[in-house]
């Protein structure tokens, strides 16, 4: 009994909570030092989901050509499927809306804009690719 008062009563080295306190919020400044400049690698890195699903419409526009002679004005008739949007609840994964803008015989324009605002400046990513595979940024965010 005597060796167990002893051990209870013994100081173990520890942080106090005000040092932990102080850790916490010097580490939340540096985040919020580090923010704003990590905002276009956020951007660059949600832009790559538009650039892939855009590649694969219009590899799927190409195939839907050869057979049909044409281009389709309808995701569904070249079996893209839109993955639920993020705006939709929290099932939704996808963070552009994938659209074809126009098709015809010879030509066709595929559309992803964003849903959401990735740096908080009021303007929405868009991206555009055609029949070409030309791949480019209508709309920077």
């Amino acid at each position: 009994m005597l060796n167990r008062n002893k051990f209870l009563r013994k100081k173990v080295k520890a942080y106090t909570l005000t040092e932990i306190l102080v850790v916490l919020v010097i580490i939340g400044i540096l985040v919020l030092l580090a923010l704003p400049n990590l905002m276009p690698l956020i951007t660059k890195a949600k832009s790559t989901e538009a650039k892939l699903q855009l590649e694969h419409v219009a590899k799927l526009q190409q195939s839907y050509f050869y057979e049909h002679s044409r281009y389709a004005t309808d995701l569904t008739e070249i079996g893209f499927i839109q993955e639920k949007l993020t705006t939709d609840g929290k099932d939704g994964k996808a963070n552009y809306k994938i659209e074809i803008i126009s098709a015809n015989n010879n030509a066709f324009v595929a559309k992803a804009t964003a849903v959401t605002d990735f740096n908080g400046n009021g303007t929405y990513n868009v991206w555009q690719i055609d029949q070409e595979h030309n791949l480019k940024e209508v709309i920077p965010d």
